[in-house]
């Protein structure tokens, strides 16, 4: 570990000690893991697992998160909330991101008041300042802190870390909330929910580990990252996902030869 990354680290822990007790919004993803972590280290029992049961997260991440908040020896709270029930997030406007952190987090922010939990934390990290998030406006509404960006680590940072703390997700694929695969405009049902998230474990069955299932209605576009397209286009590997994916409710398949990419629905955006 470099000495740079050393002293981010470092002064990550110094900002996490210099709050009574936290709460960390928990995914079980690869930052929400590292600073649930981190904030262990620093706080010890000060600190609790919040993980919120929406409907936008594969039940499959569920079980990983809660794996590893019982490892680590942290209280792990749930809340259970429809996403699909908050004003205006089913029909999915581009500011969706927004309307369901509001509302996610201040049920969060209740959990821990109740609890006499002084902060809620999440895991923001320094790169999401490049991209559209509008749910990041949702957080600063809510003093929503976000440690990793105050601690100015980038993804790679925090991966780097995660190794060296010997994190199980220290090279878990990215992931975002099965919303983010609809195009803005399109509403979000529970059935396209479902055929994503059957569609993408398929996938990861099938060897392929950072990629996308956006869903334009019943059209599937498969991202990977261009290294993985060869195999992803191969006779046999063709034939079995059209086959699963027809079976999953999708009438086309296709693969976007632009390749992988986080927020490529962005794109659709102007800034």
């Amino acid at each position: 570990m470099t000495k740079q990354l050393k002293r981010k680290y470092e002064d990550l822990k110094k900002y996490l000690q210099g709050f009574d007790s936290l709460a960390v919004a928990f995914s079980g993803g690869v930052d929400s893991t590292f600073l649930l972590a981190a904030a262990k280290e620093a706080l010890g029992e000060k600190v609790i697992a919040v993980t919120l049961l929406s409907g936008f997260v594969p039940e499959n991440e569920i079980k990983e998160a809660t794996l590893f908040a019982t490892a680590l020896g942290v209280k792990h709270e749930f809340i259970r909330v429809d996403g699909l029930d908050i004003p205006g997030v089913a029909e999915n406007p581009p500011d969706r991101c927004y309307l369901c952190k509001k509302a996610l987090f201040k049920k969060i922010k209740t959990l821990a008041e109740k609890a006499e939990i002084q902060q809620v934390v999440d895991g923001s990290n320094l790169d999401d300042e490049a991209d559209y998030r509008p749910g990041m406006k949702a957080l600063a509404e809510l003093e929503i802190k976000s440690p990793l960006r105050v601690a100015q680590l980038t993804k790679e940072e925090i991966r780097s870390l995660s190794q060296m703390l010997n994190l199980p997700t220290w090279d878990k694929p990215s992931f975002a909330c099965l919303a983010s695969r609809i195009p803005y405009g399109e509403p979000i049902t529970k059935e396209k929910l479902a055929m994503i998230e059957k569609a993408e474990l398929f996938l990861v069955k099938q060897g392929f580990k950072q990629m996308r299932v956006r869903c334009h209605d019943k059209l599937a576009r498969i991202e990977v990252p261009a290294e993985d397209i060869p195999l992803l286009l191969n006779s046999e590997m063709r034939e079995k996902i059209a086959g699963a994916f027809a079976r999953i409710g999708f009438i086309y398949t296709a693969v976007d030869i632009k390749g992988y990419r986080t927020g490529s629905l962005n794109e659709t955006i102007k800034q």
